[in-house]
């Protein structure tokens, strides 16, 4: 009797451990799937395609970290140095980065020029990959992923392109299989209050604004060694003008 009370009682704890464990670690689950999107594609003889995207919000960055180092055990430093070299490789200050993932059990896909085949739209535009992973070009079945750039500001006026907007859609054209049955691909992610600027405080922000300011110092160097190769130029010209003008007058 005793030992089945014991049973019950251990059961009871490892239940609420589970159960600590698992409230624990949903708000974090909760949060990255807010982001991830899908869809999946069938014919009637059981091909099948699942296409995944995942915008990479302020929000989600935070919650990978924060479950990053949890799992890790990881100290501030660490969390410092992975979120530095993270936020430096999504690019973030300059681009939109989302993550592409298709898991192809159906026809061989072939995606090359992988930038020709979708677009994000924000707001009435719509705009083309700035970059993105050339494996997509590749023929593929079975899994494949990678990142894909868009632009954050617009190359002629510099303006912000999510200042004041709601959602940003990711679409896909149809070519990308005919599983699709002809239809786009559509995700779409609610970004009026995602805020990239709160990742770029404290020691990252420092480390950031160092790298900025070498580039910037770098490019003032190279613009003074430029302009004074000019001047160099010029006034080796005007040497020639003036030693010309001398033998003239001496005519």
């Amino acid at each position: 009797m005793k030992k089945g009370i014991i049973t019950v009682l251990a059961l009871s704890l490892l239940v609420t451990l589970i159960a600590a464990v698992v409230a624990a670690a949903a708000p974090y689950d909760q949060v990255l799937l807010r982001w991830t999107k899908n869809r999946k594609f069938q014919d009637s003889d059981g091909a099948n395609l699942e296409v995944k995207a995942t915008y990479y919000a302020a929000e989600y960055i935070e919650a990978l970290l924060q479950k990053e180092a949890e799992d890790n055990l990881w100290t501030e430093q660490e969390v410092e140095n992975y979120k530095y070299n993270y936020l430096g490789a999504l690019q973030l200050s300059e681009m939109i980065p989302i993550h592409i993932e298709f898991i192809n059990n159906g026809p061989t896909m072939y995606l090359g020029p992988f930038d020709n085949l979708l677009r994000l739209r924000i707001g009435n535009t719509s705009y083309k990959p700035a970059d993105y992973d050339k494996r997509f070009n590749f023929r593929f079945q079975g899994q494949k992923d990678g990142l894909v750039f868009f632009r954050r500001y617009d190359e002629k006026t510099g303006k912000d392109l999510l200042k004041g907007a709601k959602q940003a859609t990711l679409i896909f054209n149809p070519a990308i299989s005919p599983l699709t049955n002809g239809s786009e691909t559509r995700f779409l992610w609610d970004v009026g209050k995602d805020d990239p600027e709160k990742l770029y405080r404290g020691q990252t922000a420092n480390r950031f604004e160092t790298d900025r300011l070498i580039k910037r110092l770098q490019k003032l160097r190279d613009d003074r060694a430029e302009i004074e190769k000019q001047i160099n130029g010029i006034d080796e010209e005007i040497d020639t003008i003036q030693s010309r003008l001398d033998e003239l007058s001496k005519q």
